[in-house]
């Protein structure tokens, strides 16, 4: 199979489904997020985690293929597609390891600053990846059908890769660095 295959040279790409759209299209841009998302997630997989966290992340990379698959497909086509579809199982996954973690840290009690370990820091770019993909998937739901379970997969998603972060930083003993707020008033002239 080529690479290349010179279709998107007029700016259009195509669906599975067989259907064309513009590049810049919301359908193009959510699975295009989704798919920087996984790339992201592919280089934290590569850093020096826990294997826990590892196959977690592994895990998740391949959902995100589904959930990239989906979006990819036309509305017409989804009934006959064969991609597996993400659901409140895998939600509910992630919230049980957000709670296992959860469990071993200090409650927040402020805004902490994204940081600490490199590979903490990586985990906190790519929950804003993934809350950048969950935008442009909530801009698609407004235009076009997206599914709830999609929208859920990746809020919930943000708040493990956060979590994990934190974890990461605690494995480590690197304590959070809370926010601190500048409250300024205008001064007289």
């Amino acid at each position: 199979m080529k690479i290349y295959t010179t279709k998107g040279d007029d700016g259009f790409t195509g669906l599975f489904g067989g259907g064309r759209v513009a590049k810049h299209h919301f359908r193009v841009d959510s699975y295009g997020q989704v798919d920087e998302l996984n790339s992201v997630l592919g280089l934290v997989a590569s850093l020096e985690i826990g294997d826990a966290m590892k196959k977690s992340l592994v895990r998740i990379q391949s959902e995100l293929f589904d959930l990239g698959a989906e979006l990819a497909t036309e509305p017409s086509a989804r009934q006959a597609s064969t991609v597996a579809k993400i659901d409140d199982d895998q939600v509910s996954t992630m919230e049980k390891e957000i709670d296992h973690m959860e469990a071993q840290l200090k409650p927040l009690t402020t805004f902490i600053l994204p940081g600490g370990s490199v590979e903490a820091s990586h985990l906190h770019v790519a929950r804003t990846s993934c809350r950048r993909a969950e935008r442009a998937v909530v801009a698609l739901s407004h235009q076009d059908t997206v599914r709830g379970e999609l929208i859920r997969y990746l809020n919930r998603l943000s708040d493990l890769l956060f979590v994990m972060a934190r974890f990461e930083n605690h494995r480590r003993a690197i304590p959070d660095v809370p926010w601190m707020g500048r409250h300024t008033t205008p001064t007289e002239p």
